[in-house]
């Protein structure tokens, strides 16, 4: 099963982790150059994230309807080609129709992996394989920006967004050649309508909403925090503490170095002693480095900040996943429609971040910002802490599940 995971898994999350981190990099430059406003800037920007909130829910459903091995291929082709489409666009409409195509497929390939790994582990050893392949997804998006700021410089910028999208392409051999889905799987997927997979889902949240409704509020104060510390650090390295751009990136790269250190023990410690060791003191450490900041004066200082909230964030590697896996319903009984939800509800509290960092450090200034963003560290920790049960069940090694339930 090992071997199984690392090449329908972990392989392509890799490739299009790096792909999406050289895109991270590329685009602001690329939009830039383009002589944008920064509103326009903005609206490409934020693209990605829109067409995952558009594409979360009805990724749940396609999930629901097929397989695990077409719902990934669907969702690594459609990024691919948007991908490839970047190299051969140079008008902000087609930039953001790019970015929203990008950020569907990006959404499907999400849920597809994410049911394929709850169908395919154990509550008990499912922190370590979503831990690794959250940490796999880091490394992909800490190895992306390198690459792709040689290569633009190199070669230039539709190269490396055309390079961008071939490797993603690239990708598709693991899924056609290493996903296999069982009998049941397929069945109880053809036997689920679209009508119906929202139906069971919402059965299903009425029946458990006492304990979904705090998970639910605790992941997006999770993906807030999460969030806003991208926009943070940059913004108050460059803006306070006037650090020059290398510097700048010396403190985000070692802060990510700390953090892809951490993932397979956060896997070891939610499968050995449960879930909350791991959810709760990561978003505790988060949010006490990130109210540090603004008493932070030096180069030295933001980094021993910034290295704690890259410790806290490397300790709750794979926990959301791992949180959402355990708290889904079966195969068959709403799992994809579920999935698409709980990715919806990240994706809400992720894309909302710098909305929320940019309002109000307009509106005051950024320290207060900060302030606000290590709120939803320590609202994060608390509510999934005090509200939300421990869901690792020790169970015997030989028990095979199609999905866990509450």
């Amino acid at each position: 099963m090992r071997a199984q995971l690392f090449y329908a898994v972990y392989v392509p999350t890799f490739i299009l982790s790096f792909c999406l981190g050289m895109l991270a990099l590329l685009l602001p430059v690329y939009v830039i150059d383009l002589g944008l406003s920064f509103s326009l800037i903005g609206i490409v920007l934020g693209s990605y994230g829109i067409g995952t909130l558009i594409g979360d829910l009805p990724a749940g459903v396609v999930q629901d309807r097929i397989d695990n091995r077409f719902s990934m291929i669907i969702g690594i082709c459609v990024m691919g080609l948007g991908m490839l489409a970047l190299s051969l666009s140079m008008r902000f409409i087609t930039l953001v129709a790019c970015g929203i195509s990008i950020g569907a497929g990006a959404a499907l390939w999400n849920v597809s992996r994410h049911a394929y790994l709850a169908n395919n582990t154990l509550n008990t050893s499912r922190g370590r394989a979503i831990s690794i392949f959250g940490g796999v997804n880091r490394i992909g998006m800490f190895a992306g920006p390198i690459t792709g700021g040689y290569l633009s410089a190199q070669a230039g910028m539709h190269t490396a967004f055309a390079f961008c999208g071939f490797v993603v392409l690239l990708a598709l051999i693991f899924p056609l050649l290493f996903v296999h889905n069982s009998l049941a799987e397929v069945q109880s997927g053809q036997q689920t309508s679209m009508a119906g997979s929202y139906k069971r889902m919402l059965i299903y949240l009425r029946r458990n909403g006492w304990i979904l409704t705090p998970a639910g509020l605790g992941m997006i104060c999770a993906q807030t925090i999460r969030a806003g510390r991208q926009s943070i650090i940059p913004l108050y390295a460059a803006s306070v503490l006037d650090l020059d751009v290398d510097r700048i990136g010396l403190v985000m790269g070692i802060a990510a170095a700390v953090d892809m250190s951490m993932f397979y023990p956060a896997g070891l410690v939610m499968d050995r002693f449960g879930r909350k060791f791991a959810y709760v003191p990561s978003f505790l450490l988060q949010a006490l480095g990130m109210a540090l900041i603004p008493l932070t004066g030096s180069f030295a200082a933001l980094l021993a900040a910034t290295s704690l909230i890259g410790f806290g964030n490397g300790l709750g590697s794979g926990t959301m996943l791992t949180l959402g896996a355990d708290l889904a319903p079966g195969k068959g009984e709403g799992m994809g429609a579920f999935l698409g939800l709980w990715r919806l509800i990240g994706d809400t509290g992720h894309t909302g971040a710098p909305i929320i960092v940019g309002t109000i450090a307009d509106a005051l200034s950024l320290v207060p910002s900060i302030y606000v963003i290590a709120v939803f560290g320590l609202g994060a920790g608390a509510t999934l802490g005090l509200f939300v049960p421990e869901t690792l069940r020790k169970t015997s090694a030989v028990e095979v599940e199609g999905g866990a339930s509450t």
